[in-house]
């Protein structure tokens, strides 16, 4: 099974190219949804331990986690400690129940992957980027985001150009939905073509 890491900085189109890798046959996961999964169950007493009062009715309130950490942005590592090992392992399940299942492709969406310093096993590295105009528009028209807090989670992101440097594969999401979705197409055609001469 050929296991793709699908990264890339704030609004560049990852979450479209993961659909379109599901609509191609990948399987698909991704660590956003991890963590959601985590703050509905999982992880809630020992977030709550961490940052007390930011549970309510079972799960992690995001907006009381966001308050907690906007008034002390230093315990950020403190989280990350916590939840990024259970990422991990909910990562290298999936992959492994994927490979198990017969899949080909899986791939999984890392926003962080390369600040993390972690190795996923990945046999490959998709990243997204967009023209800088686009990304900030796209990010600037989601709901809660400002100015200031987009600048702070772009200082905690490799620049894009850097990401493009260590990619494998790079997909511009710059243009309309179809034309990334072709690219992410010839993607898995090329993957599935290396995995056949194999």
């Amino acid at each position: 099974m050929f296991r793709l890491g699908v990264t890339g900085s704030i609004a560049t189109g990852k979450s479209t190219v993961l659909e379109a890798l599901a609509e191609f046959g990948a399987r698909v996961s991704s660590a956003d949804a991890i963590v959601h999964e985590l703050y509905a169950g999982p992880a809630v007493e020992a977030v709550e331990a961490l940052f007390p009062g930011v549970a309510a009715d079972g799960a992690i309130d995001r907006g009381r986690l966001s308050a907690a950490l906007a008034a002390q942005p230093q315990r950020l590592s403190e989280l990350e400690a916590l939840i990024h090992p259970m990422v991990r392992d909910r990562i290298a399940r999936f992959m492994d129940v994927a490979e198990a299942e017969g899949a080909a492709l899986a791939a999984v969406e890392v926003p962080l992957l390369f600040e993390s310093g972690h190795d996923y096993g990945f046999d490959a590295v998709a990243v997204t980027v967009c023209d800088e105009a686009e990304q900030r528009r796209r990010a600037l028209a989601r709901p809660g985001m400002t100015v200031e807090r987009l600048q702070s989670i772009l200082a905690r992101q490799m620049p894009q150009a850097e990401k493009k440097e260590r990619a494998d594969y790079v997909i511009d999401t710059t243009g309309p939905v179809e034309e990334t979705r072709r690219t992410v197409k010839a993607m898995v055609a090329k993957i599935q073509a290396q995995q056949a001469n194999q």
